[in-house]
């Protein structure tokens, strides 16, 4: 006579199957932290041009290891934990030390200390992200805070764009004001947006398998045309845009109020 085998709970066997390793979003989290230490060994050798466009690619490949991950159903702890040590490696870490390999150092003490508040706000940033993943009651269509990514883009793009019009970081700019200053100001206010509780529009709420209009299409197009044209100026523009929309929210937010 056969033993009827134990059956095992259907909680248990989402969580064993989620502690899974999936090779396909993995690689692109790989390629992310590829990209992202090839930022720093670039950054180190003085080639900051490459270190810029490193820290885009790993953009890029950040954004698609999640989506893959919930399109082909292979989501999982492991993948979530290692997304986030790639995140910290090539959003954190890199875009600190280019920065400060790029224009901080001769500021001494004060650049050191902007791009180790920078280091530790992408962290700080990082585990507030992970620790409400859960939480049902967060509106998804919005960040809490700037993304990393965007924020490591943001400084990324103003390297390559000074390095476009061979702009070196340790030059007068403007007569008065320096390279220098400039860009740690703007690592602090991308540290500042990251840890703030400001809205950023989130995207998530795109759906990739649903139709869309002709305009859409060809609005994509125009898109990659206008990257093609000019990389630097463009992805630049965008991000600040996208960094300085958190603000807009806000500020439209708080008059909505007093009205």
């Amino acid at each position: 006579m056969a033993v009827a085998k134990p059956r095992i709970p259907r909680k248990q066997v989402d969580k064993l199957t989620t502690r899974g390793i999936y090779l396909l979003p993995n690689l692109f989290t790989s390629a992310a932290l590829f990209a992202g230490f090839y930022a720093i060994v670039q950054a180190m050798n003085s080639n900051f041009e490459q270190s810029a466009i490193a820290i885009f690619i790993a953009m890029v490949m950040d954004g698609l290891d999640g989506r893959v991950a919930r399109m082909t159903n292979t989501t999982s702890a492991f993948g979530a934990e290692y997304d986030s040590l790639s995140d910290m490696v090539s959003f954190g870490v890199a875009p600190a030390l280019i920065m400060y390999v790029w224009a901080l150092k001769p500021m001494g003490k004060l650049g050191w200390i902007a791009a180790f508040v920078y280091c530790a706000c992408a962290a700080l940033r990082l585990a507030r992200f992970n620790t409400k993943l859960e939480d049902e009651n967060q509106d998804k269509r919005y960040f809490q805070g700037l993304p990393s990514p965007a924020s490591a883009a943001l400084l990324a793009g103003f390297v390559w764009v000074s390095y476009e019009y061979n702009i070196d970081g340790r030059e007068i700019f403007f007569g008065a004001i320096q390279i220098k200053w400039l860009a740690w100001g703007l690592t602090v206010f991308a540290a500042g947006s990251m840890v703030s509780d400001l809205k950023f529009y989130s995207g998530k709420e795109i759906n990739l398998k649903e139709s869309v209009p002709f305009v859409a299409i060809l609005a994509i197009v125009m898109a990659f045309v206008l990257v093609s044209y000019s990389p630097p100026e463009v992805l630049f523009t965008v991000v600040l845009v996208y960094a300085l929309s958190g603000y807009y929210i806000w500020a439209k937010s708080r008059l909505s109020r007093k009205a």
